[in-house]
């Protein structure tokens, strides 16, 4: 089956939203300034597609064009403006993608009251389960994770020991398998921490009723 393609002249829109990462293409008008934020979990790439846009990240205030891309990482506070008379177009990805996401900030630098948007927000339809069975998969989720950090834990200390012998006796071959297993176990709890992301992202955003 082929991959998609997207253009950024008529993809308007986010175009990949996982626990993993949240890309897409944006664009505004001119004059426009998006609203003070930072993320908590998430870096944040902005590449310049079409148009120039100000950036003002930890009060460091520069201008970016076409080609040009900038990173604000995890709780550096961003802000965009618009600038000259050309719409803007930017492609962006924060990675990971774990609701809240956005962290609102007050002109002080204070963080605004908590606030999970919407699925639809991010292009994305609700929940098609009760929020009953969204809370029982959120804490299985939570219990895989807990079990596979168990286990890599365990795995760390007999590969450690291991992995130190190794060394010792110059015993490479060794050595390669220590680290290999000591991966196995981390790549299991990375996997169980997105596998929680799912429910969890499904889950914030309507736990609250009417907010």
């Amino acid at each position: 089956m082929p991959f998609a393609v997207y253009d950024y002249r008529k993809d308007i829109k986010n175009v990949l939203v996982t626990p993993h990462i949240r890309s897409r293409f944006l664009s505004m008008e001119p004059g426009a300034v998006a609203s003070l934020h930072s993320h908590d979990l998430g870096h944040e790439i902005f590449l310049i597609l079409q148009g120039q846009c100000e950036f003002n990240i930890e009060g460091d205030i520069q201008v970016l064009g076409p080609g040009q891309m900038c990173v604000a990482l995890s709780d550096e506070m961003h802000q965009v403006r618009v600038i000259g008379d050309e719409q803007m177009i930017m492609y962006l990805s924060v990675t990971p993608h774990i609701h809240p996401t956005h962290t609102g900030r007050n002109e002080d630098g204070s963080p605004k009251d908590i606030r999970f948007a919407p699925q639809n927000a991010y292009d994305q339809e609700p929940a098609a389960d009760s929020i009953e069975d969204n809370i029982d998969r959120h804490v299985q989720a939570a219990q895989d994770l807990a079990r596979a950090a168990r286990e890599s834990a365990q795995i760390q200390k007999n590969m450690a020991e291991k992995l130190k012998q190794a060394l010792e006796n110059g015993d490479k071959e060794a050595a390669e398998n220590a680290r290999n297993t000591m991966w196995k176990g981390i790549y299991q709890v990375y996997k169980s921490i997105y596998a929680q992301g799912e429910p969890w992202n499904d889950l914030a955003p309507r736990a609250v009723p009417n907010e």
